[in-house]
This record gives structure tokens, C-alpha cells and sequence, in this order.
């Protein structure tokens, strides 16, 4: 983080209030004024190193903790609305970067805006034909995905629920479903049966309250199973645990509050199949080995990568991971970041990426070191997750998971061995999808950049048939 100006307002905010210290009290502790700290948290002022060296050490956090991932991943959304040919210029990286800086609540409302636009064009169609207004589930589930991402991807009171229930009901001690079924049967008087037909329906899980019974769909892998009694119990035991997040969030309509509580349960299960300080140890000792986490835990490859991403517990911090669920198509299913990386939001994703590599060759994992426009480097790991085919008719869905951290951390990773990493060789430059890449060089663009101009040439020709000329 050094040489970056560090504005950390919110984050600040965060940590003092979760201590129950007043702005002045920490001010005196800090030996400020309390209206220079009041124009730090209101990001008029940066942190400086021995600020920073304080905040770290009285609350027990690593620097990262305060870093402008945000403020970052804030630009590159902007850079991809602003690249549709809607908007005939595109800002410099100076003027995008105070528009952040200076008011974040509208760069966000101008980001919901467009959202909404786009939502209305695709539903009219290429013939512009006038049709109702959008519906609001798309809206909803990217205004979740946004309060997720806000918060870190880290619960914390969700967290340590869980991690309390796992070793008071000694989980460990056999295997994840049945350790879970047995604390239902034992607990409700749940009976836990198979019902083959539910697969037909699309349905996973059905719980019938009066009849005390769990139908679970048949044929799947016990670590499902596992995960979906454990998002049963957290909706019968910890509903209020669940549902203050969600009321905390601001969350404006029904939709997204009812998407955002489905999240938090998903979360329970994570951090109960894999609570956070064996898990945590477990990692550190395996060199977030994915395959030896998967068998020690008795949990999928997805649960693995995705509670990696969730690390975020202050003080107790994990490596900053960023998660994404793709498909074959290219729409991201899931996507988390505890780190600058930021992936696109609108348009396509990158050609270079090696998610795209993955459904080439099901089940193998790819080791990718690549450097994204903002010259940050990134180590990645991506694979296929799905089920086979259980007749000729049957169609399972395939999907690709992405996990990825700073190449700093690459030595903590198992996946870093072999890998040359001063060779900028083997560093693969992606970007954020191509109208808003600024990269003048790439062989595997689709379209121009907007922004840029364009010169056809005449006398050569090249892969692709034009070049972009910076402003």
C-alpha cells in the first residue's frame, strides 16, 4: 500500500463503532484533534503511515483492512457504463477518480440508473417497441450483490453464531450430514427422507413444518446435503441472527430483502459446515490446498473457494480472495472481491481469462498469473464444478469457479509451486471487457474501446483489422 493516498473513512467509522468508542475518544487515543479525525472518516483527509500504524495496531487489523478497493472497483464500473456508446467521450482516469472520490453516493446512484436503462433496452428489444417496464428481480439481485460486496463478504455476527453452534454441537465428530441430520432429528423431531421427484421439479429442499419433514432431492453428493441441512437449521434456530443484517442494509425493496435473507442463510451453512478459526488454520497449514480443504471438511470444491472469499474477520484476517461463479456464457452467477480485482459488470468478460479455459477441459484446474489495467498482478485457480449426467436426457448445469488473490500472497499459495514469479512472461494481461479495456495492444479484442479513435490503415493488416488511438 505504499505511495497510495488511503482514504478509509467508512472503514474507520466501522471499527470504532464495533468497539463502542466515541469519534472523540478515539481522536484522544490517537493523539488527534477530534475534527481532524472527523475529516479523515469523512474522507477529506487520507491516513498517513503513522496513523495507519496506529489504527492497525489498537485494533488488531492488517493494513489491507483500510485499503480503497472500493473506491477502485467504483472506476472501473464507471469506465464500463461510460464505454457504451450511449456516452460519445470517455472521462480521464483523474476526473474519474474525484467523481469517486468526492461523491460515492452518486457515482452509485448514477450505476443503479444505468442498470435500470439497460434493463429497459434489452426488454424493448432491437426494434425499440414500447412493452411494460422492467420487472424488478434483475435490479434486486445486483443491489444485493452490491451490499455484499460493501460489506466485505464478511458477516459478523452470522459467523460466529455458526462457529459457536459447531463446537457446542460437536460436529466434528462424524461425518457433516449425518452429525446434521442427528441434530435435527434430535432437536425438532425433523424426519429426513429422499424424494427422487423434487430433481424434476428443480427443487433441492422442501420442508414441511407441520408434517416435520425434510424432503431432500435424490442423488446428490453429501456434501449438498450437508449444506442444505445446514441452511434448515440456521432458518429455524438463528432466524433473528439472519434477519438483522438484512434489516440493517437499507435495502429498498421487497425483492432484494428477500434475496439478501436466502444470502445470509447460504452464509450460516458456509460457516457452520466450515467454521472460521479451524478453517482459517486449516488453510494456513494446507497452503489453501482446495482439494485437501474439500476432503478434511467434507465439502465441495464451491463451498471451499467461496468461504476463502469470506475471511474477512478483523484481527483474524485471511488471505484477501476474490470468488466468482460463471457460465459457459460468460454471465457471472456470483462474484466477491476482498481485494482491487473487479471484474466486468456490464458487457462481456475477458477472452484471456482462464475461466474460459476450464469448460474446454471439465474438472482440471488452471493456474493463472495475470495482470489487470491497473498493472495489479493476480494469482488465479479456476475449475469446473457440476454433476454428471444421471440419463441421455438429463442436461446438468456446468458452471466454472474463479479464486484469486494479489501475486503477493502467491507463496502462501501450493498452487504458486513451479510457477517462475519474476518471469513477466508468464503474467497474462486481461482486462475489464473490451469497450472498457485501454489496452491498445490486444490480440483478442472484440470491439474498439469508446474513447478511443480508430485508424483502419492502409497499407497493413493485423489480426485485428484496426487500430485504437488513444485520445
Amino acid at each position: 500500500m505504499a505511495g497510495e493516498k488511503i482514504f478509509a473513512g467508512s472503514r474507520i467509522r466501522d471499527l470504532r463503532n464495533r468497539n463502542g468508542q466515541s469519534q472523540q475518544g478515539l481522536a484522544t487515543a490517537l493523539g488527534l484533534s477530534a475534527s481532524y479525525l472527523n475529516q479523515i472518516e469523512n474522507d477529506q483527509r487520507p491516513l498517513t503511515p503513522g496513523i495507519l500504524l496506529k489504527l492497525c495496531t489498537m485494533f488488531g487489523v492488517e493494513p489491507t483492512w483500510f485499503s480503497d478497493s472500493g473506491d477502485v472497483q467504483r472506476m472501473q464500473v464507471l469506465r464500463e457504463i461510460l464505454g457504451d456508446p450511449l456516452f460519445s467521450t470517455m472521462p480521464y482516469p483523474r476526473q474519474l477518480q474525484e467523481a469517486v472520490r468526492g461523491a460515492p453516493w452518486l457515482c452509485d446512484q448514477f450505476v443503479t440508473l444505468y442498470r435500470a436503462f439497460r434493463a429497459l433496452r434489452e426488454e424493448r428489444g432491437p426494434g425499440g417497441a414500447a412493452t411494460p417496464a422492467p420487472q424488478p428481480g434483475t435490479g434486486s439481485y445486483d443491489s444485493v450483490g452490491d451490499w455484499v460486496q460493501a460489506e466485505r463478504n464478511y458477516f459478523d455476527e452470522i459467523d460466529r453464531a455458526a462457529e459457536g453452534l459447531y463446537e457446542t454441537a460437536r460436529l466434528d465428530e462424524g461425518g457433516p450430514a449425518e452429525m446434521l441430520g442427528r441434530y435435527l432429528r434430535d432437536r425438532h423431531d425433523i424426519r429426513i427422507v429422499t424424494d427422487a421427484g423434487l430433481d424434476r421439479e428443480g427443487v433441492m429442499w422442501r420442508f414441511d413444518r407441520r408434517a416435520r419433514r425434510l424432503s431432500l432431492t435424490g442423488g446428490a453428493p453429501p456434501e449438498s446435503s450437508a449444506f442444505w441441512l445446514a441452511q434448515v437449521i440456521g432458518r429455524l434456530d438463528y432466524g433473528q441472527v439472519l434477519a438483522r443484517p438484512v434489516r440493517r442494509s437499507g435495502l429498498g425493496s421487497a425483492d432484494a430483502r428477500a434475496l439478501a435473507t436466502v444470502g445470509m442463510s447460504n452464509y450460516f451453512a458456509g460457516a457452520l459446515l466450515l467454521p472460521y478459526e479451524r478453517f482459517r488454520r486449516a488453510a494456513r497449514q494446507t497452503r489453501h490446498d482446495l482439494d485437501l480443504l474439500q476432503r478434511q471438511f467434507g465439502v465441495s470444491f464451491e463451498q471451499v473457494c467461496h468461504r476463502l472469499s469470506t475471511m474477512q474477520r478483523p484481527g483474524a484476517e485471511g488471505i484477501p480472495f476474490y470468488f466468482i461463479k460463471t457460465d459457459i456464457a460468460g454471465n457471472v452467477l456470483k462474484s466477491y472481491s476482498a481485494t482491487r480485482f473487479s471484474r466486468a459488470r456490464f458487457g462481456g468478460l475477458c477472452a484471456q481469462w482462464n475461466v474460459f479455459e476450464c469448460f474446454s477441459a471439465p474438472g482440471k484446474l488452471h493456474v493463472q498469473m495475470s495482470r489487470t489495467t491497473d498493472e495489479a498482478v493476480y494469482i488465479s485457480v479456476a475449475r469446473t464444478v457440476g454433476h454428471s449426467p444421471v440419463s441421455y436426457f438429463d442436461r446438468p448445469r456446468l458452471v466454472a469457479i474463479v479464486l484469486g488473490c494479489a501475486v503477493s500472497h502467491a507463496p502462501e499459495l501450493v498452487y504458486s509451486a513451479g510457477l517462475d514469479l519474476t518471469d513477466d512472461r508468464m503474467v497474462i494481461p486481461i482486462g475489464p471487457g473490451c469497450r472498457a479495456c485501454i489496452r491498445t495492444d490486444c490480440r483478442h479484442r472484440a470491439i474498439p474501446a469508446t474513447g478511443f479513435g480508430i485508424d483502419a490503415g492502409s497499407e497493413e493488416r493485423g489480426v485485428v483489422p484496426y487500430h485504437m488511438v488513444a485520445p
